[in-house]
């Protein structure tokens, strides 16, 4: 394999360790300033010379201590840790796929902790209701199956007919991130929504095609589909641009179970996650909420509280007063 072209035997590679195809997309645009950053002496590449590297040659560029990797990371400095952190990666796997030990002193950038974005009850019932309102007969089944089941965007556009159980009210995910498998469960409203829909479905379908949801021209719904559906739906719901995306529907599905007290195993199966420490950040909204609750509650108390005082009568008005018409009914 030394000997191949580097492009296609890495690819490759990637593909049978399942990674997405956005981390195949991801590592390949981020790798290629890697590979393309030069040496002093050393001429510009060209896209000629990227694509013919071979997998030996690649692996005599990349060694470690070279330089190369240190002059590249120095170009990344103006990049947000997160963004940072996902080059790295991508030339941390490059380097160990090529035989090369990751150099001990290129560490991660520290990030703060960014919780996931949720929409409150009134904003998501603004989106339920521009869905349900929608000329796009898939939105409402669309936004409803996945604030219902905390399905993937990708996995909902991945969603066969024959993966759907409406017995038994649920369905099989097969080939999740990480290519695991799981069950999702569908509520009362989500069977009622599927049951709206299959018949659009069924003027839709051509070719015998399995997929799920399907667009007006018969094919299976893309990612960057739903993401302009969520766009449209933002806007229509009043919502500033990019507040909506399918991955805040999903946040707000874990965030919903654990604040009606579903434990952090339960919603770690549902969500698919593959550690139960990507599943804890849930608690930090969790406790945000609890604040908000709180604060509000205290905010009531106070007002309350003045309006007691303002309205605060003598005693012989007070006799006069019936529990029936009192402000406060507490007299």
């Amino acid at each position: 394999m030394q000997n191949l072209p580097w492009v296609d035997c890495y690819m490759q590679t990637l593909r049978s360790e399942n990674k997405s195809e956005n981390t195949q997309k991801s590592y390949a645009s981020g790798l290629r300033g890697l590979i393309e950053t030069t040496l002093p002496g050393e001429s510009v590449f060209s896209e000629a010379d990227f694509q013919g590297l071979s997998v030996l040659d690649l692996a005599q560029r990349m060694e470690p201590l070279n330089g190369r990797i240190d002059r590249w990371t120095h170009s990344l400095s103006d990049l947000r840790p997160t963004t940072y952190n996902a080059r790295l990666a991508a030339a941390r796997h490059l380097l160990k796929w090529l035989g090369h030990r990751w150099p001990d002193h290129l560490v991660r950038a520290r990030s703060g902790k960014r919780l996931p974005r949720t929409l409150n009850k009134r904003e998501m019932t603004m989106v339920l209701d521009a869905a349900a309102k929608s000329e796009d007969p898939a939105a409402s089944i669309i936004v409803t199956m996945m604030l219902d089941t905390g399905l993937r965007v990708s996995e909902v556009c991945n969603l066969d007919s024959n993966d759907i159980d409406l017995e038994d009210g649920s369905a099989r995910v097969y080939g999740g991130k990480g290519d695991k498998d799981r069950i999702v469960l569908f509520t009362k409203r989500t069977l009622e929504r599927i049951d709206a829909w299959i018949p659009i479905r069924e003027a839709r379908v051509r070719n015998d095609d399995f997929a799920f949801l399907l667009n007006s021209a018969g094919r299976r719904l893309q990612p960057r589909g739903v993401q302009r559906l969520m766009d449209r739906l933002a806007t229509e719901a009043g919502l500033p641009k990019g507040k909506l995306t399918p991955h805040v529907l999903r946040h707000n599905f874990a965030t919903g179970l654990l604040e009606r007290g579903a434990d952090l195993v339960t919603i770690q199966r549902l969500l698919g996650h593959s550690s139960i420490a990507t599943t804890r950040v849930y608690l930090e909204i969790s406790d945000q909420t609890l604040r908000e609750v709180y604060h509000r509650a205290q905010a009531t108390r106070e007002k309350l509280e003045e309006a007691a005082t303002a309205t605060e009568k003598s005693p012989d008005e007070l006799i006069e007063s019936t529990p029936s018409t009192s402000s406060l009914g507490i007299e």
